[in-house]
Order: C-alpha cells, then sequence, then structure tokens
C-alpha cells in the first residue's frame, strides 16, 4: 500500500493561530512574530497567522493587525488568516491580507456552541465573506468542524458533514479542511469519510485536519495519503486544541508529520531541525511541555 502514497505532501501549519488560541498564558506579540517567522524559515509553504475574530472570543489572537505588520512575509508562502464574518473580513483586508479561512461544522449543537449560529445560518455568513474576497481577489479555505465525530451529537453521517462541504463548494471556497475537531476518528472510521470525500471531490482541494487526543491522528494520516490526500494541517510541537470543544488535545504535531514524511520519502520541503527550533521557542513562551514524541526525542537527545 506505501506505493500509493503522494510523491508530495503540503503542510499547512496551523500553530500560531489554532495552536496559541487555547494557550491561558497571554504571548506577547514580539513573540508570535518570531515564532512565525521561525516557522518560515522551517520552509513550510501555508502557515496559518492568527486570527481576526472578536477579541473577547479569543484574547489571545487579539493583536492581530500587530502581528500581520511586524512578520518577515517570504515570497511563495501563503499566511492565510481566520475570519469569522464580513466585519473580520473587513478588518483581514486594512491589514493586507491575500488569504483567509472560514469556518463552519457539521453538526447543529456545536455549531451553536461555537458561533450561535445554525449550519445554515452559519453558510449563509459565510457567502458574504467569500462574496466580499472574490471581490478583492483573496483565496478562501474552509474549515468543517467536528467531521468524524461531535463532543455534543456523538457519531457523525459522512454523507451529513460531506454535505456541508459540498455547499462550501458550492459558495466559492477554493480548499476545504475537514476536521477531526475532538481527535476520535481512526483509520477505519476516517476512510468513511475519505472514500467518499474523494469520490465527490476528488484529493487537490481537500485538506485534512486530524486532533491526535486519542494518538491516532499519524494512523490516520497514513491512512489518507494511502487514498491519495495530500494536504495535511498540523501544529508546531503539538500544539492546540479547540476552546469551544471539551477534552481535544492538542493537533497532529508538525514535528511527527515530517519525520514520518521522511521516513517514507515523502517530499514537504519543511526541514524538520527548523521546525523543532521554532517549537523549543514557543515552548518557553506557553510554559509548559509540548506534546510532540519527535520534539521530545529531539529534547531529550539535546539534554544528553
Amino acid at each position: 500500500m506505501l506505493e500509493s502514497v503522494p510523491r508530495r505532501v503540503r503542510i499547512v501549519e496551523v500553530g500560531p493561530r489554532d495552536g496559541l488560541q487555547n494557550e491561558g498564558r497571554a504571548i506577547g506579540t514580539a513573540d508570535k512574530v518570531r515564532f512565525v517567522d521561525l516557522l518560515s524559515a522551517a520552509g513550510l509553504e501555508m502557515i496559518e497567522a492568527t486570527s481576526f475574530v472578536h477579541p473577547r472570543a479569543v484574547p489571545q489572537l487579539a493583536d492581530a493587525a500587530d502581528l500581520l505588520a511586524g512578520i518577515d512575509k517570504l515570497p511563495g508562502i501563503r499566511y492565510p488568516v481566520l475570519v469569522p464574518n464580513v466585519r473580520g473580513m473587513e478588518r483581514a483586508l486594512q491589514a493586507g491580507v491575500r488569504d483567509v479561512a472560514v469556518f463552519t461544522a457539521a453538526t447543529e449543537t456545536f455549531n451553536r456552541r461555537n458561533i450561535n449560529a445554525t449550519i445554515d445560518e452559519s453558510l449563509l455568513n459565510i457567502g458574504e465573506v467569500v462574496r466580499l474576497a472574490r471581490a478583492e481577489g483573496v483565496w478562501v479555505r474552509g474549515y468543517i468542524s467536528t467531521v468524524f465525530g461531535c463532543p455534543y451529537e456523538g457519531a457523525v453521517d459522512p454523507a451529513a458533514a460531506l454535505g456541508v462541504a459540498e455547499r462550501l463548494l458550492e459558495i466559492g471556497v477554493d480548499e476545504l479542511s475537514l476536521g477531526d475537531t475532538i481527535g476520535v476518528a481512526t483509520p477505519r472510521t476516517a476512510e468513511a469519510v475519505l472514500s467518499r470525500a474523494a469520490e465527490r471531490f476528488g484529493v487537490d482541494r481537500v485538506g485534512l485536519h486530524f486532533h491526535d487526543t486519542r494518538g491516532t491522528a499519524l494512523a490516520n494520516t497514513l491512512l489518507a495519503m494511502q487514498m491519495g490526500f495530500h494536504i495535511f494541517d498540523s501544529s508546531a510541537g503539538g500544539l492546540g486544541g479547540c476552546p469551544f470543544a471539551p477534552g481535544a488535545a492538542g493537533n497532529l504535531a508538525t514535528e511527527d508529520l515530517v519525520y514520518l514524511l521522511d521516513g517514507l520519502g515523502i517530499e514537504s520541503g519543511v526541514n524538520l531541525d527548523a521546525v523543532v527550533t521554532a517549537s523549543r521557542f514557543i515552548a518557553d513562551k506557553v510554559g509548559h511541555p509540548l506534546t510532540s514524541k519527535v520534539y521530545q526525542a529531539f529534547q531529550a537527545t539535546r539534554a544528553a
């Protein structure tokens, strides 16, 4: 089966946004800028830099405009930001953003708890954002949470989840990201969704966002690669979670993903040592150990 994996994978680094949004300790803007710059130096093609949600909703990312003004934007790297509505989109445009991400969920209960809206209401809102993005020539990524399981509704019907995905594509997003928000997917349950997704949408504009809450993120990633998928979200050090999903531990760690890809001979353009350097920097700022197994191994070797 390893003969079927892609020759190259694109990693979408979400540490600066999804990774830091749930941290209890306030991280200074200068430190966030340094974190993004270190990730840029690692060779990542896409780094989700911050979010233009209301500062009261996610205080950690209230400095979005200042962060974007401070980072060293390297040629060939996209720095998308999360926008919740037209007002957030307008703020992002004022900050010079050329790539954005919008979000909804596969289940009604999670959507109501997360953004106080039904799925239909959220898609209407996204439609307004996408229309503004199209007028400004801005690239749009669409996140769907709870595709593989919901903390409130349990198992999710793949047909329902992919129905939301289809509506996002009809609205006009350029790329999807299917999220295992609470980390419940296994290769078998992931396959039930991904086989249908590949058949309906292909694999070239479908990214996968696996959380590692139960230690299955890499197994799910390998299964997805064997099915042809080649866009994966990850977070340096395994930072992250979701403030609106009880029990949602960190994301798939970028180091763990790059180590797997390197071991399989799959190109990503990402330098593992450089990612570890970025994680080591931010670990001192968040004030707690990082969950990445590869990062921990590097740290142990360094100490020895």
